[in-house]
């Protein structure tokens, strides 16, 4: 039975009623899920190259990027182009719910895939199956904020967000770190845990598509076929967006930088302190207990004060903190050090998953959420994979050779404190506004919904 109410519009199409704290909960749960899976899977595949010789010693990198290279590419595609399509949908369930529950369920059967697989070709090639239905859910599902939320409450539902994202990727962590230690001894280990990320993510798509009431509205196709709607999603049309366009490259190289530790932490442990896999898995279990204090302590706390002095400042502050964090981490030379770096490495994230969606969900067209939060994501599907081919196959594989075993992994974390400073410097050109400062292109109300 569906239970959040659909928000009062104006005559441009934007919410302007409040919604509860617990509506806006239930439109942003689904994002728990959705970084279980990823942080978890990503996690547990690194963790079947260091341990189970599916790959030559000191090639972990370039078989991390191998994996993570074709999905890279059917993100970058279908993200945008199913987002745009569910800004047009008509069904009974509303416009976005339908791409929701079909690419969870897939999610189940291509996790299986990935679980039973036994080599890096078939792995990678059910990894990229599990991209192409993970973001024909995440492209639709993004434009909830945007199209539910009202402008005053934009800080708290980024945060909320936010907050969602970074319990997903800790449990996902969590999950992840649990088969890795359990792999010595139990066989099954990484299969129980995979299907173990399905089954969260599955549970809070439930959560959303059962509660959440998308509205009546979405815009009209003026008798264009499907295959144009979806080509309109890479229309020439967005260059005039040029805020949204550098805040999407700045996205990318933060998210690249903040990708570095937990991409590379498995390597970290193993290759720069010398853990076996069990002990790789119970000190990433300590790691995981610091990150998620410190990560979700930060969360609601920047977003509100981004509502006070602006995101932009929030963004400058979590790259900062984040540079320190991962530079702390390749200089440590004993693992307390490397957890304190850890620690304001995870500050940092949480303070930057509050704000980012809040500036974003400010700047992109009202009547296109779909379109632009989907091709705003292109950052975050291409980001951790630039971090796994330059930090992972170039520099840690490649100084792993020419300085010796374990030395790879610190000069990655360096390359995250790069891509950190290029984000921020990316970010000047934002022009940052809030959503209820520009007028919205009209929208159609629809038949159903």
């Amino acid at each position: 039975m569906e239970t959040t109410k659909h928000p009062t519009h104006d005559a441009q199409g934007r919410p302007t009623g409040l919604l509860p704290l617990s509506h806006l909960v239930r439109i942003s749960l689904y994002w728990l899920g959705i970084s279980t899976v990823w942080s978890g899977i990503l996690d547990i595949v690194n963790g079947r190259l260091q341990f189970t010789g599916l790959v030559p010693k000191g090639g972990e990198g370039i078989g991390a990027f191998e994996i993570a290279l074709l999905g890279m590419g059917i993100a970058i595609v279908v993200q945008p182009t199913v987002g745009t399509i569910s800004d047009y949908t008509i069904t009974r369930w509303g416009r976005r719910k339908p791409y929701i529950f079909i690419g969870s369920a897939l999610d189940l059967v291509f996790l299986w895939g990935v679980a039973t697989s036994s080599t890096v070709p078939a792995i990678a090639a059910f990894v990229a199956l599990l991209q192409f239905s993970s973001n024909f859910s995440q492209g639709p599902f993004q434009g909830y904020v945007p199209d539910l939320v009202p402008a005053k409450q934009v800080g708290l539902a980024s945060g909320l967000i936010g907050l969602f994202q970074a319990l997903g990727n800790i449990s996902g962590y969590v999950v992840a770190a649990v088969a890795v230690a359990l792999s010595d001894h139990d066989p099954n280990a990484f299969l129980y845990g995979t299907m173990g990320l399905g089954l969260i993510e599955f549970t809070s798509m439930l959560s959303v598509v059962l509660t959440v009431h998308e509205g009546h509205r979405t815009k009209s196709r003026n008798g264009r076929s499907w295959l144009k709607i979806a080509g309109e999603a890479w229309g020439t049309d967005i260059l005039r967006e040029r805020s949204f366009l550098w805040l999407v490259g700045s996205r990318f190289f933060v998210l690249a930088g903040a990708a570095a530790f937990p991409a590379l932490s498995t390597f970290y442990l193993a290759q720069v302190f010398g853990m076996d896999a069990g002990q790789t898995g119970g000190t990433k279990l300590v790691l995981l207990a610091i990150v998620a204090v410190c990560l979700t302590v930060s969360v609601l706390p920047a977003s509100r004060l981004s509502d006070h002095i602006g995101r932009k400042p929030v963004i400058y502050a979590s790259c900062g903190l984040g540079s320190v964090g991962l530079g702390l981490g390749a200089v440590a030379p004993v693992l307390p050090v490397a957890l304190l770096g850890a620690a304001l490495f995870a500050i940092s994230a949480g303070a930057f998953l509050a704000v980012d969606w809040a500036l974003m969900s400010d700047l992109v067209p009202k009547a296109s959420t779909g379109r632009y939060m989907g091709i705003s994501n292109v950052a975050t599907a291409s980001a951790g994979t630039f971090t796994l081919a330059i930090g992972g196959a170039v520099v840690m594989d490649n100084v792993n050779r020419w300085l010796g075993y374990g030395t790879g992994p610190r000069a990655a974390l360096g390359l995250g404190v790069v891509c950190y400073i290029i984000g921020a410097l990316m970010l000047i050109p934002v022009v940052e506004r809030r959503r209820d400062e520009d007028p919205a292109p009209a929208v159609v109300p629809s038949a159903a919904a």
